[in-house]
């Protein structure tokens, strides 16, 4: 652990714009995308008409190395720390054993600006306790500077009945405390997280009722997005919010989730920001939401950071994403879609995987060519059974791995 302040060191530049840049991401559980996209959210089709509204994806690379269970922690992790499960190690809800050397986005704003100001208001406890390990020595003792959470455990003012009222009841409460706060206190960076649609969802499947829900946290989300318009109208701030969801549902009944169908992979992406690039249009993924987030609030992440992160920004300009690997005897072909041209991209190779135990990995460049040219190809030995390649390219930097059985 003693390596990890010097590894994942964040330099932020332009200090006097940051202050003006504000975020805030909100999980609505449990919401497919052929769902949202035809229930009636008036206030998700607004935000939408200000920035946009994607399909997106959870779940990693379908049968390869990065394949996570569509399930709701592990999709809430895959945000935080823009890294799939073979790295952040979180699987299940029982949040046995994160990996904290995969550091969140709280954790990497707090380091790049101690002053800045971060919230989390939120229907489940363990999203503070254990995914972003709040006070936690492993996770860097970190302190969030406002949290709204733990009504659940309340069974005096919130008892616990059949059909979740209470989930709904702490949903209305923690999204109208979200609301207020970031009216009169503009956290620099706030999570919200609202439950009810997946317990409706679990509890009743597609239908009315499941439905219903989803227009309960739409006006939820409505009083967070006016207290962000008056926020924008009457200071100096310049807002960014992300609206995602953490899974979809199975296609029989929805009401089930976990699996890698279609249906329970797919989610969607909905948010104000101007300057989306060809990225969220190509299908983005839930880790893309961290580096979106931070570019917005003008913070440029480690080389550390940038060599071990899986998402790519959807906001301002991009080089290149979906590198893809595939080794052929004891050579390796890459393969990446080109979004902007311009420079070259430098290729780094190496056999070790230290940084998951909070040290090092020593990276060799093994070759450089032209961004446009899409691909790139180069020998291994033929007893390397493991490999981190990591591509550096001017607007952005790409990472896979290549795992022999």
């Amino acid at each position: 652990m003693k390596h990890l302040p010097v590894i994942l060191l964040i330099i932020c530049f332009i200090p006097r714009c940051l202050g003006q840049n504000k975020a805030v991401f909100i999980i609505l559980d449990g919401i497919p995308a052929d769902v949202i996209e035809k229930v009636n959210t008036p206030v998700l089709d607004e935000i939408a008409t200000v920035g946009g509204y994607t399909r997106a994806y959870v779940g990693g690379a379908k049968g390869s190395f990065s394949e996570s269970p569509t399930v709701s922690a592990v999709g809430y992790n895959h945000l935080l720390t823009s890294t799939w499960s073979n790295k952040h190690n979180v699987w299940d809800n029982d949040i046995k054993a994160p990996n904290y050397n995969y550091w969140n986005i709280f954790r990497v704003a707090k380091t790049a600006r101690p002053e800045l100001k971060t919230a989390v208001f939120s229907t489940w406890t363990d999203n503070r306790t254990k995914l972003v390990g709040e006070g936690l020595s492993g996770a860097g003792n970190l302190k969030l500077d406002y949290s709204f959470d733990g009504f659940e455990l309340d069974l005096t003012r919130f008892p616990h009945d059949k059909e979740s009222k209470y989930i709904s009841e702490i949903d209305e409460l923690v999204s109208t405390e979200a609301a207020s706060f970031i009216e009169k206190n503009a956290p620099d960076l706030s999570w919200v997280y609202l439950e009810f649609t997946d317990d409706m969802g679990h509890r009743h499947g597609d239908g009315p009722i499941f439905y219903d829900a989803i227009q309960k946290a739409d006006a939820q989300v409505g009083k967070i997005w006016n207290a962000i318009k008056t926020r924008e109208k009457d200071h100096n701030e310049k807002w960014m919010i992300v609206i995602t969801t953490d899974h979809g549902r199975d296609l029989q009944t929805g009401k089930g989730h976990g699996g890698q169908s279609d249906r329970e992979r797919t989610t969607w992406i909905t948010t104000n920001a101007k300057g989306l690039n060809e990225r969220f249009k190509q299908l983005p993924a839930v880790v893309d939401i961290t580096p979106s987030l931070l570019r917005h609030l003008v913070i440029e992440p480690s080389p550390e950071f940038k060599q071990e992160s899986d998402g790519v920004s959807f906001i301002g300009k991009i080089s290149i994403s979906n590198l893809k690997a595939v080794r052929t005897k004891n050579r390796i072909s890459l393969t990446w879609d080109v979004l902007n041209g311009e420079g070259d991209a430098e290729i780094f190779l190496t056999a070790s995987n230290n940084f998951k135990e909070g040290k090092q990995d020593s990276y060799k460049r093994i070759g450089v060519t032209k961004v446009v040219a899409g691909k790139y190809s180069f020998s291994v030995p033929a007893k390397s059974k493991f490999n981190k390649i990591v591509i550096k390219a001017p607007d952005n930097w790409l990472n896979t791995w290549v795992v022999e059985q």
